[in-house]
């Protein structure tokens, strides 16, 4: 959906023709007939004059549509399905490796730390990136994202200490998210709204893949080379896989431009600084500033301040803490005042099908980061699994929530409801998290672990099939980047609060309770024990420093599990808000959300 004032979102005067719809009934007003004329029985017909009434991404994406054959239209899911395993693998490999480099720098703590501001960056991103894909084209907002996720790998695979590599994980992550949804927002060009949750599900089974090679191929780099050649490697291989797909885009494109269906871009007569400011605006860049500097410097402190010479009384965690205080109310006023072009789109907050399922992504990712972020640490000093067998456990949690992703997008399109079938997954999320308190025993059976992991992983599939739906099923094809962009912004926002609940419960009480575990002795390495996870797992079966460490674990991670836990009877509440819409009943009605050759 990768994820965020009742002004227009974007600034181009074409889009006040399509916005009639937004805050209407949706009974009356579902989707916006000015925007998507009646079909005619011609179902390739395309109206030239309607199409200009959307911005010029999305009319050369609809114009795309109606000149491309059966054979094109499968050649490019096809294309887009090698990039999303490409990318779905590196991030395996990538998540597999993390703690293992931070452990390098002595640094496991801060494990979280770059996945708070990648998950915070990350959501953000894509509403600006909803902008350039609208205005620009699908392509050239792939092309900008895959150049940030190449420039981060190149920046890990060259790094030489922690901070750097935190940075190169943000630019990386920030990459990898954009890649995924601009994938996310071409899949939606190419299907109906019936049929999209069959299509978001399987351009995302590469993970199945990705599950039990990625943590295998990272061991071997980790162990018979290192950790830099993992990205390097991927850097170049990631470029290489997306250039047929893209190819294919243009040269459609260039084609549709031929038979006059894209009208030429007109030429600008602005100089580069008034384009530079003409963009800023556009994609609102203060408001993008004020709202990720909100976020993170509001929920950094909690993995920081163990790291702080006087934890919670050092003077920069307090300045931090106070300064995301402040900002929130200072991005509000000027979104609501100042703003030319607003960068959160508030109208789309009024509606409760849209808000309640962004919540409800949102929701879901707070729940499960709140204890999954160090799990896969957890696995391997508690439980002494390998880097493989470890992260096979965690995975088996997307490893379900793909492998069943198409079949319950095969259930609504066959239904047509998607509210009722959110419902499912409640109780079976619940259960999944609940499971793991008594479970967290270096005696319990990794097979009953990865089980806690299917079910939530199961649970998390419903949640992210129906609310991927219930976001786009009020909109036109013209908002349906921005609504999915909304969406990644509540997700990377639940990412972000989760890790940083778990890095407050991990950097603040791990440490303590290590110290007052371990035999004097220890007691004055307690620090150095609590920053590597290689030293944890080097103490023998049965010593005091492993009955210490492992205790430790095991008290602390029975917190951040409930914390998770406690969080699932929200995800509820925001089901309830969804209208009881019809996506059958919708198309068969008022017509396709796209155009053309779709799926």
């Amino acid at each position: 959906m990768a994820v965020n004032c009742p002004n227009e979102v974007h600034g181009s005067a074409q889009q006040s023709q399509t916005t009639n719809q937004v805050d209407g009934d949706i009974e009356k007003s579902t989707v916006d007939t000015q925007a998507i004329p009646a079909r005619s029985s011609d179902e390739g017909a395309f109206d030239s004059d309607a199409n200009s009434s959307f911005q010029e991404g999305v009319q050369r994406a609809r114009a795309i549509t109606t000149i491309w054959s059966k054979w094109t239209l499968v050649s490019l899911f096809c294309l887009l399905y090698i990039i999303s395993f490409v990318d779905y693998l590196q991030n395996s490999i990538d998540a597999t490796l993390n703690p293992y480099i931070t452990s390098s720098f002595g640094r496991h703590g801060l494990l979280n730390v770059g996945s708070v501001l990648s998950s915070i960056i990350g959501g953000v991103a894509p509403l600006a990136l909803s902008e350039v894909i609208d205005i620009w084209g699908r392509v050239e907002g792939f092309v900008v994202m895959i150049t940030v996720c190449v420039v981060g790998m190149i920046l890990k695979a060259t790094c030489h200490t922690v901070e750097q590599y935190v940075a190169a994980h943000v630019l990386y992550w920030t990459g990898h998210i954009g890649m995924l949804y601009v994938i996310e927002v071409m899949i939606s060009d190419m299907t109906s709204l019936r049929n999209r949750m069959i299509y978001f599900g399987i351009i995302g089974t590469p993970r199945i893949a990705s599950t039990f090679a990625g943590p295998a191929i990272a061991d071997l780099f980790y162990v018979h080379l290192n950790f830099r050649w993992a990205f390097g490697a991927f850097a170049i291989i990631l470029v290489a896989c997306s250039a047929p797909a893209m190819g294919l885009m243009v040269y459609m494109a260039r084609k549709a431009k031929r038979q006059g269906l894209i009208r030429p871009r007109a030429r600008s007569t602005r100089t580069w600084l008034e384009s530079l400011k003409h963009y800023a605006i556009e994609f609102d860049l203060p408001g993008i500033l004020l709202i990720t500097a909100a976020l993170a410097l509001l929920l950094l402190p909690f993995s920081l301040n163990a790291y702080a010479p006087n934890g919670w009384k050092t003077p920069y965690i307090i300045a931090m803490l106070v300064l995301g205080v402040i900002l929130f109310p200072v991005f509000y006023a000027y979104e609501a005042l100042l703003a030319p072009v607003q960068f959160l789109p508030f109208k789309y907050l009024k509606q409760g099908t849209i808000i309640g399922s962004a919540l409800l992504y949102g929701l879901m990712f707070l729940s499960t980061f709140t204890w999954n972020g160090y799990y896969g640490s957890y696995l391997q000093v508690v439980h002494r699994l390998s880097i493989t067998n470890a992260n096979y456990v965690l995975n088996a949690y997307s490893l379900t929530s793909t492998v069943f992703a198409p079949l319950i997008g095969a259930w609504i399109s066959y239904s047509g409801n998607f509210k009722y079938t959110a419902y499912v997954g409640v109780p079976i999320m619940l259960l999944g998290t609940a499971l793991i308190i008594p479970f967290r025993t270096p005696s319990t059976n990794p097979g009953v672990l990865a089980l806690t992991q299917i079910l939530v992983g199961l649970g998390s599939g419903f949640f992210t099939v129906a609310s991927g739906l219930a976001i786009m099923a009020p909109v036109t094809h013209q908002y349906i980047a921005v609504v999915n962009a909304l969406g990644g912004l509540f997700g990377g926002v639940g990412s972000g609060i989760g890790l940083a609940i778990a890095g407050a419960l991990w950097n603040n009480l791990l440490p303590q309770e290590m110290y007052n575990r371990l035999p004097e002795s220890q007691k004055e390495n307690a620090r150095a024990i609590f920053g590597d996870m290689v030293l944890q797992m080097s103490f023998a079966d049965g010593s005091d420093e492993r009955t210490a460490i492992v205790d430790s674990y095991a008290h602390v991670m029975r917190l951040m599990v409930i914390a998770g836990a406690a969080l699932m009877p929200l995800c509820l509440l925001s089901i309830v808000v969804w209208r009881d819409i019809n996506v059958r009943k919708i198309e068969e009605e008022r017509g396709r959300q796209t155009k053309g050759v779709v799926f």
